[in-house]
């Protein structure tokens, strides 16, 4: 076995401490550093191509894991646990690595925060943690990153019964939040919320106005409050380009004049949407609801012109006014519907989207349209044409310099070989990295575990010193 190494000449003083950014020679070649560059929301919503949900994951919750946990674990709930509940094997830096060979430039994180919440709405260290651990293999991997706050068992839906205590709690977890990812690059962004702010109980879109203005005005001050909390708090955070929800992600009540933008002083803002129309299809599997009859099939002449006419709503309203759109969610289940007709759903909303400048995120849980085990696209095909859209193109492997890879087990991270892992390695790194110095156990330099040595090794090494 022959271990590929890439060493790359940086023409640039690094600091001692370590803490400076790093030089780019390309739009995603410093991903995982923390630079902010100079460039809109614009131009960094169409970097992105096209994206792809952890979905079913991290936003997994309920009273019922603990339950389960208590009977059939070992009684001591961990991230794990929660991450597992509704069906998703533990994801693996391999299984992110997939993403992004599958040719998808974006990964959106929903996250229940309040899993393992302690009193006063503390964020738990170890959750934390694990968004982290999962942040950093998507940036690692080249690709940005949206987290947010989710569904996350719903107390969003309380907002007009208890307005104080939930924008407390908002406030609260949104501080913690961005304090605690507030160093990281402009490869992350914050979204604000999933696609609960807006409510029924206030306003109901099939009877009349009575609430209206009311139930808008709420989710505006929301936003706002998520862009005050956010640019208040330090880092690099009042740079950072960020995410608005719109009104429960409908194009048409985020399209609605009462909805209005946060003021931004960054002026660095997106909206997001979410597309599953028409819901028969894109929602129901196979069994009717009072609201929908289920369909099997997509692709008639109204099917695509309701589509194409969603599409030029937003574009119409956002694009052309230069506020930039991703559309967070888009999919339909696989159960009940032909293969044939999924893949063209899927394809057209992309292409539809894509077309408009608006940034289209496929919505995939454990089972889905992402395979996990094998991390690949389940339906090749639909990759082929995600692909041709978006225009990726797998990269071909360069021609290394090899060295044999050593048989003993290897530590990661003593770059020097020294038994221990310590700044001393930062140091050998660093100059190998500067073409000053060699490596001679390649395996331990490489944290990314993506074969190649490179600055992403770097600033991995320098987190995993400053974290011990």
């Amino acid at each position: 076995m022959h271990k590929q190494i890439i060493s790359t000449a940086l023409s640039v003083v690094i600091s001692a401490s370590f803490l400076g950014s790093f030089p780019r020679t390309d739009s995603r070649s410093a991903a995982a550093d923390t630079a902010m560059r100079e460039i809109t929301t614009m131009e960094l919503v169409k970097d992105m191509g096209i994206g792809i949900n952890l979905g079913n994951t991290l936003e997994a919750c309920g009273d019922w894991i603990a339950d389960v946990d208590r009977q059939w674990g070992d009684g001591v709930l961990s991230p794990q646990d929660y991450e597992t509940a509704w069906g998703s094997p533990v994801i693996t830096q391999q299984m992110i690595q997939g993403m992004a060979d599958e040719g998808f430039g974006v990964v959106r994180v929903p996250v229940a925060w309040s899993n393992l919440i302690g009193e006063g709405y503390k964020i738990s260290p170890e959750y934390d943690a694990r968004v982290h651990e999962i942040v950093d293999w998507i940036i690692c991997a080249k690709m940005y990153c949206i987290i947010n706050i989710h569904w996350d068992g719903g107390w969003v839906n309380s907002f007009p019964d208890n307005k104080d205590e939930c924008m407390r709690r908002y406030e609260t977890m949104w501080t913690q939040i961005a304090d605690s990812f507030k160093d990281y690059s402009d490869y992350l962004m914050f979204e604000s919320q999933n696609e609960e702010l807006g409510w029924e109980k206030v306003w109901n879109p099939w009877g009349g106005t009575e609430g209206k203005a009311e139930s808008y005005a709420l989710v505006n001050e929301i936003n706002q409050k998520f862009v005050d909390v956010v640019r208040s708090s330090g880092g690099n955070n009042p740079k950072r380009h960020l995410l608005i929800s719109g009104y429960n992600t409908g194009f048409d009540r985020t399209c609605d004049p009462l909805f209005k933008m946060p003021d931004d002083p960054a002026g660095r803002m997106a909206v997001s949407v979410h597309y599953y129309s028409p819901p028969g299809f894109a929602i129901l599997e196979d069994e009717d609801a009072e609201w929908a009859k289920t369909r099997s099939t997509w692709g008639t002449d109204e099917d695509f012109r309701e589509l194409n006419s969603n599409m030029d709503m937003m574009k119409n309203g956002y694009i052309d006014k230069g506020i930039p759109v991703i559309i967070g969610e888009y999919g339909c289940p696989t159960k009940g519907k032909e293969p044939d007709s999924v893949r063209l759903f899927l394809t057209s909303v992309c292409r539809a989207a894509y077309e408009r400048q608006l940034c289209p995120v496929l919505w995939s849980t454990p089972g889905g349209h992402y395979d996990r085990d094998n991390c690949r696209m389940a339906d090749q095909e639909l990759k082929k044409n995600l692909n041709e859209i978006s225009g990726f193109k797998p990269q071909q492997p360069t021609e290394p310099t090899t060295v044999t890879e050593p048989e003993p087990q290897v530590l990661s991270g003593d770059v020097n070989n020294d038994g221990s892992v310590n700044v001393a390695d930062l140091v050998a790194l660093q100059q190998f990295l500067l073409g000053a110095g060699i490596i001679e156990k390649t395996e331990a330099a490489d944290l990314c575990e993506d074969r190649i040595i490179d600055i992403y090794d770097l600033i991995l090494l320098r987190r995993l010193l400053i974290k011990a």
